[in-house]
Parts: C-alpha cells; sequence; structure tokens
C-alpha cells in the first residue's frame, strides 16, 4: 500500500510557494521515524499526538496515512478511545468526527 497518498491541495500549494519549509518539513519526518519503533506504531503514536493536540489537519492527514498503511478502523478508532480519558469526552467525539470525515463509509 501507499504510505503517502497524494496531499491536499492546500498543502501542495503552500509547498509550492515556499519550498524550503517543505524541505524542512520532510528533513524533520525523517529524523523521527529513525528508532526502534515499528512504521504501525509510529503512526498511530502520529495520530495520538495529532489527537492530543487537537489538530483537525493533522488527524485527517494521519487517518489516511494509516489506512494507506492498511492499518484497521479498529486501531485508529482505539486511538480515539484511549485518549478520551486525557482530552475529555467533548473533545474525543469531536476527534471521532475529524476521523469519520476521511474514513471510507463515514
Amino acid at each position: 500500500m501507499n504510505e503517502f497518498p497524494e496531499p491536499p491541495a492546500a498543502f501542495t500549494g503552500f509547498a509550492e510557494r515556499y519550498p524550503e519549509l517543505k524541505q524542512a518539513w520532510e528533513t524533520i519526518g525523517k529524523a523521527g521515524k529513525k528508532g526502534p519503533i515499528d512504521a504501525e506504531t509510529a503512526r498511530l503514536v502520529k495520530l495520538g499526538v495529532a489527537v492530543g493536540a487537537m489538530r483537525e489537519g493533522s488527524v485527517h492527514a494521519s487517518v489516511r496515512k494509516a489506512l494507506a498503511q492498511g492499518i484497521s478502523r479498529e486501531a485508529i478508532e482505539q486511538v480515539i478511545a484511549l485518549a478520551a480519558g486525557t482530552i475529555g469526552l467533548p473533545s474525543a467525539v469531536a476527534v471521532f468526527t475529524w476521523v469519520r470525515d476521511v474514513m471510507p463509509n463515514g
């Protein structure tokens, strides 16, 4: 499966306007991949960070990338359930709607 689905048009336009920022972003991403954590766990951790930071766009991107890696809907949704005790139920429900925005069949 393709680990990197096509980015949204907004990101592509921003990256074209600011190529040095895109390059820096890619460098940060590569550096973060170095270490003992496997790719699936790393993707779920990144989703958890996006959830905790309440970053809707990052949640969307993390879910798209997780699905492209073959990570199950159940695993993705468990990240939200695990976060609920920390971020609170109203925030977890909001995140759940963001996940459904990009999940096949809602």
